[in-house]
């Protein structure tokens, strides 16, 4: 079940408001849960037993880690707890992979049945690694209350394609929390925005992507080839943080306060800024939970730096997926924020702010490249393409046809990825909370402002046939 189905919206999620809120406090975590497992197992239920077990390790663990006195075992614990995680995430994710590296070199293959993987279980692994490293810091309390702990890591809203929640930011939430009228209303504001982001631009974009990046290379022009990764690139920024927006904005309705995950990163002056605005919950956790650990910024040496910065974004590119493409876009990001850091931040100083831009994005536009393309072969085949170094056309009658058929899709695009929307939306919000004691009649405008553009979406809805998410298979 995802967001953007009708199933979700006319059936699931009405059942389950009204289920909540005419029932008891008292109830209303339960009523959660029982609604989060539901909308899991709607699509795989078996392994909605593999998630319990994954939450009971971390509950037993993490008491067991905070009433242990000795420092030697608990840090024994602490590598048990991760060593126990990183497996159950191995070997449904990675261990195909492995068998296939091992294959290369062994005179009897391993026979080796590829084993699906699990929706949103990269997601839920993090969340629970952070609370029993957190509990391990003595940041946080160990959580007592089974049923609490298990609402923190399978609630719906960002349970199958985050944001990665921490623990401590929603510890007292979970305990006590109010849903109040301008909760209601921001959060069913926001979400209608990340539907309407996901709907009507991130489909159409994935329509053009899809199609493009499925031409094999004789029949890849040059044209194409920047009008698909464009596009691409708008898809995925659009898909993701179309989730997000919707993520936040069902757990606002609940009481719950996320943070932001995007921040307008395609504005971005540098590579670093870039990932400092781009999926920010995963960005933050490999900073606190594995380079600082390693030793962050603070090292004798710059190498050590530089190794630190390439480790953490290698295994951020290996955490997006099994295969040696998502690890040379890791390990490429890391090599620029290593540039970046020794001198191009300096230079990019001295350059207008315009030219900054152009930089940045391109970088950008060619990691999507790698991030996309099943291999290498292709990656490089399409890159050539991109300038004209292959045997391509420069354009074709499908180039025509794709830049005529979408120009409204990427003009509307582009707008969006800019802060422009964001000064209407600190307006409207301003205005919005306002009306909720001062102006009924604006209030009224925007409720049917809202409930236009549900119906609009739905109409699009209706016929869709291109409307997956992109996160949901990392």
């Amino acid at each position: 079940m995802v967001f953007s189905s009708l199933i979700f919206l006319y059936v699931f999620l009405p059942l389950v408001l009204i289920v909540y809120f005419i029932s008891p406090k008292m109830l209303r975590n339960t009523i959660l849960l029982l609604a989060s497992l539901f909308f899991y197992a709607w699509g795989e239920p078996k392994y909605v037993l593999l998630m319990m077990i994954s939450i009971l390790l971390n509950y037993i663990l993490g008491i067991v880690i905070e009433n242990t006195v000795s420092q030697s075992k608990r840090k024994a614990l602490l590598w048990l707890v991760i060593v126990s995680n990183l497996a159950i995430l191995g070997y449904y994710k990675y261990a195909g992979f492995f068998v296939d590296i091992l294959n290369n070199y062994l005179d009897k293959p391993i026979e080796w049945e590829a084993v699906p993987l699990p929706i949103g279980i990269s997601f839920y692994t993090f969340q629970a690694l952070s609370y029993v490293i957190d509990v391990y810091r003595k940041d946080v309390k160990a959580q007592r209350n089974f049923l609490d702990l298990s609402l923190f890591i399978t609630l719906f809203p960002q349970l199958v394609a985050g944001p990665i929640v921490r623990y401590q930011t929603v510890a007292e939430q979970i305990k006590k929390r109010f849903s109040t009228a301008e909760d209601w209303m921001m959060g069913t504001r926001r979400f209608v925005q990340g539907l309407a982001k996901k709907v009507l631009i991130a489909n159409p974009m994935g329509e053009v992507a899809d199609q493009v990046f499925s031409l094999s290379g004789g029949d890849l022009t040059t044209g194409t080839a920047w009008i698909g990764l464009f596009a691409y690139a708008l898809q995925i920024y659009f898909d993701f943080s179309a989730y997000s927006d919707m993520a936040i904005g069902l757990a606002r309705i609940f009481g719950f306060h996320f943070e932001e995950n995007f921040n307008y990163p395609y504005i971005a002056q540098s590579v670093t800024e870039f990932w400092r605005r781009w999926h920010i919950s995963l960005s933050s956790w490999f900073r606190d939970y594995v380079y600082f650990p390693l030793g962050g910024s603070r090292v004798s040496h710059a190498w050590k730096l530089y190794r630190n910065l390439l480790i953490v974004w290698t295994l951020t590119g290996f955490w997006h997926g099994a295969s040696w493409t998502f690890m040379a876009w890791g390990f490429y990001y890391g090599l620029l924020i290593c540039l970046e850091k020794w001198v191009l931040l300096k230079w990019l100083e001295r350059v207008p702010r315009f030219l900054r831009h152009i930089y940045t994005i391109t970088f950008i536009m060619f990691g999507w490249v790698f991030f996309r393309a099943n291999d290498f072969t292709y990656a490089f085949g399409f890159i050539k393409t991109l300038f004209g170094l292959s045997d391509a056309a420069l354009y074709n009658y499908e180039t025509i046809l794709l830049a005529k058929d979408y120009v409204v899709y990427f003009v509307i695009a582009i707008i969006f990825v800019m802060p422009v929307y964001r000064l209407y939306q600190t307006w409207s919000e301003q205005k919005a909370t306002a009306s909720l004691s001062f102006d009924w009649s604006l209030r009224l405008v925007q409720s049917i402002y809202y409930g236009a553009l549900l119906l609009f979406i739905t109409m699009f809805l209706v016929n869709a046939t291109h409307n997956p998410f992109i996160y949901f298979r990392f």
